[in-house]
């Protein structure tokens, strides 16, 4: 099949938007200092892969779809790709499996059902969705107004457009996709590592036991600022904090005793005492994570946690 030829560009139309449709690249840094999030894909790890599937550079923008629900028509041709939670995906009525690049024809819908292993999926196009970068990103945060498709931070709304240089590189020059041991099973329970810091030795033994050897369930109260926790209540000497600064995957505990997780989209300063923080891999495991999913913590050390993020990152050839 041709593809858009060099310089052309392709458009999807919104047929029907769904609960949440984003765009990301790979975050917003450098301004935190001025009280603005990072955003960024919620699963680094799936963005990751469905950018790779296309040979696209570290950074592409891609869409990220919670709960499905969205439909998309082309009008173009060309290549795209899936990673991430298995949201029913379909091309025309036919199944399109994710961790895999497909072909799309002009007139062709695309669409998301409900999911069916994990929470969020991830389109990739060739050479990233195209829209203004706001403060050095195209990723979108509802809350502050900024970046996505629109520069205001909204999520895909019908007869929306999305558009994007149409030419892909021949499969032969694509990379392969992403080995087995890549592809998670959503369904399975997690074992997230949590590096410990901040104030977790104000918090008491029974805790601290309670925290790495008891389950937790993924709360209804989630989304791209953090997921609440509910299992044993922990308890903390710490009673009043003057505010710090957040780091993605920080664990707070307010005065419930119940941790709150907090992802991309977090406020920049929180008062309440962390046990520590996830790792960015063990934030992305997370994002899947439908509410009353269980979950269990495991303890990581910071130079093991390094190790394994830049053997991550390896694979993307980022550094």
């Amino acid at each position: 099949m041709s593809v858009a030829g060099k310089g052309e560009k392709v458009q999807l139309r919104v047929e029907r938007a769904g609960p949440l449709a984003l765009l990301q690249d790979a975050g917003r840094f450098g301004v935190r200092r001025l009280g603005v999030t990072q955003g960024g894909p919620a699963d680094l790890h799936g963005w990751a892969w469905a950018n790779h599937l296309l040979g696209n550079a570290w950074g592409a923008a891609a869409l990220e779809i919670t709960f499905g629900g969205l439909s998309l028509i082309a009008e173009g041709e060309t290549s795209l790709a899936l990673a991430g939670a298995d949201l029913e995906a379909t091309l025309d009525d036919e199944p399109v499996e994710p961790w895999s690049r497909f072909e799309l024809r002009a007139g062709q819908r695309l669409r998301f059902g409900s999911p069916r292993q994990g929470l969020r999926a991830y389109l990739a196009v060739p050479g990233g969705f195209l829209a203004d970068p706001v403060l050095g990103s195209v990723s979108s945060v509802v809350r502050e107004g900024l970046g996505g498709h629109d520069g205001r931070g909204g999520k895909l709304q019908k007869d929306d457009t999305l558009i994007f240089q149409g030419e892909s590189r021949k499969s032969r020059d694509l990379p392969r996709p992403p080995p087995d041991e890549e592809r998670p099973d959503y369904i399975r329970p997690p074992r997230l590592a949590l590096v410990p810091g901040a104030q977790v030795a104000d918090f008491d033994g029974t805790s601290l036991f309670e925290v790495f050897n008891r389950g937790w369930q993924v709360d209804d109260r989630t989304d791209r600022m953090g997921v609440r926790l509910t299992g044993p209540v922990l308890k903390c000497a710490v009673t009043s904090m003057i505010s710090e600064g957040i780091g993605l995957g920080a664990v707070q505990v307010p005065p419930d005793g119940q941790p709150i997780v907090l992802l991309n989209d977090r406020q920049t300063i929180g008062g309440y005492p962390r046990l520590g923080a996830l790792t960015p891999l063990a934030c992305s495991r997370l994002a899947q994570c439908l509410p009353g999913h269980d979950i269990h913590f495991r303890a990581q050390g910071v130079n093991a946690a390094q190790a394994e993020h830049r053997r991550f990152l390896a694979c993307f050839r980022t550094g």
